[in-house]
């Protein structure tokens, strides 16, 4: 009944396409709970390569649902619980426009020699945080400032230059941009690194854009190396930032992620989502914390809801040291009259083959039995400290100003150490 923290099944998933409402026949969403074993790579972080592409297709969204009764199989374990969600309000989503009216404007695959091409679509939902390299950050080794207009009567720009302040702080940047003949469609991008004397280095990019409907997009994505000034451990850090908002309907979502690694093999993973289609809201929030000794901890919240006032949603967490530890969940439907349904669950792991399993719901379903059980969980990230620096070539090779002899780098070490990290909530943030 709970899901892994890769995949939350949304009441819907929405690119900011047009949407035509069609009925569909009702699907099963399945939520499972985090049940995973120590060698298996299924949550892997999956990167999406951004590519240049001559083709015009980009490919049809996911049908939606939106639930207002739950039904559950009775036949299923308490491992797995099985919802069927009946649509009342079913649609599906057509294939979205954007790129390709997009591309009216600027072919992305047709060479222009006298400005840049325009590199930017709208984010996918749930594509994480890209690698460097498939942003192809390539910042200009001189100063330019140059702007022009295109053959179909579009214009662009493109600017490049060096800022510098305390402390050996340089950002190199390069800003680059584009409109329509009319003005109706318009994308503009910036790349950046940064450096400075105490060792830290940033490489980021932000962009945006909008089209002649009005749908507009928004994207930025940062890799940070900085060494902690208590603990003297080099850290990465990466984050990405994406939205999305229709120009015709009250449609949009917004995601952030991030991950944090230290060379101690300290790993914390999150995100932040919210989406909105017309009448339908829907929010998820996951986090998992690995603190490189073998404790883990994870947790996912999610839930939606409608104008109209039926709310539903599902979460749970899972906490592991040395084999002992213990998972609880819940998941629950509350209607716009005021009723409320609930199913709670629980398992306590004694790292002795023994699991002690409880649970109970509103409609007077209980258990509370012990088993004989294998205990699996994932001890370690599947992409932790070596994975990162790996992929993190382009922020390494960054190049600080050279330090003149006899100065030294500025360390502010605050007023006191930073707490240790198992601030972490012990039950996830609740809808209700």
């Amino acid at each position: 009944m709970a899901a892994s923290s890769r995949g939350f099944a949304t009441p819907f998933r929405l690119e900011l396409r047009s949407v035509d409402v069609s009925t569909l026949p009702h699907r099963e969403i399945e939520f499972r709970k985090c049940r995973r074993r120590v060698s298996v790579d299924g949550d892997r972080i999956r990167l999406s390569r951004i590519r240049c592409c001559c083709s015009g297709s980009t490919g049809s969204g996911k049908s939606v649902e939106k639930a207002e009764e739950w039904r559950f199989d009775s036949k299923k374990s308490s491992h797995r619980v099985r919802i069927q969600a009946m649509p009342s309000m079913p649609f599906a989503s057509p294939q979205s426009h954007f790129v390709s009216k997009q591309e009216k404007f600027y072919p992305r695959c047709t060479p222009r020699h006298s400005g840049p091409q325009s590199r930017d679509t709208p984010p996918k939902r749930d594509t994480g945080i890209a690698n460097e390299k498939d942003w192809g950050i390539n910042l200009l080794s001189e100063n330019i400032n140059e702007s022009g207009t295109n053959e179909d009567g579009s214009t662009w720009y493109r600017e490049s230059g060096e800022d510098l302040g305390e402390n050996g702080y340089r950002c190199r940047w390069t800003r680059m941009g584009g409109q329509s003949h009319d003005g109706s469609s318009e994308w503009k991008e910036m790349w950046w690194e940064k450096s400075d004397w105490t060792g830290y280095k940033e490489l980021g990019v932000e962009k945006s854009g909008r089209n002649a409907e009005g749908d507009s997009w928004w994207e930025t994505w940062q890799e940070v190396l900085h060494q902690d000034e208590w603990s003297n451990l080099a850290r990465i850090e990466r984050s990405a930032q994406k939205q999305a908002k229709s120009g015709t309907e009250n449609a949009g979502w917004y995601e952030k992620w991030w991950e944090k690694y230290d060379a101690k093999g300290s790993t914390e993973k999150g995100a932040h989502k919210y989406g909105r289609l017309n009448e339908q809201s829907w929010w998820e929030k996951w986090g998992e914390h690995y603190d490189g000794r073998g404790s883990v901890l994870k947790w996912t919240d999610k839930w939606a809801e409608t104008e109209l006032g039926t709310k539903w949603g599902d979460k749970w967490e899972e906490k592991f040291f040395a084999g002992i530890g213990s998972r609880q969940g819940e998941t629950w439907h509350l209607s716009p009259s005021g009723d409320r349904w609930s199913r709670t669950w629980g398992e306590e792991h004694f790292g002795n083959g023994k699991v002690h399993k409880y649970g109970k719901s509103t409609t007077g379903e209980s258990w509370d039995i012990v088993v004989d059980e294998e205990t699996y969980y994932e001890a370690e990230p599947h992409y932790g400290w070596a994975d990162v620096v790996g992929n993190s070539s382009q922020l390494l090779s960054i190049e600080p100003l050279e330090r003149p002899p006899g100065v030294y780098p500025n360390l502010d070490f605050g007023a006191s150490p930073p707490p240790p990290d198992d601030d972490s909530p012990d039950t996830p943030a609740s809808s209700q």
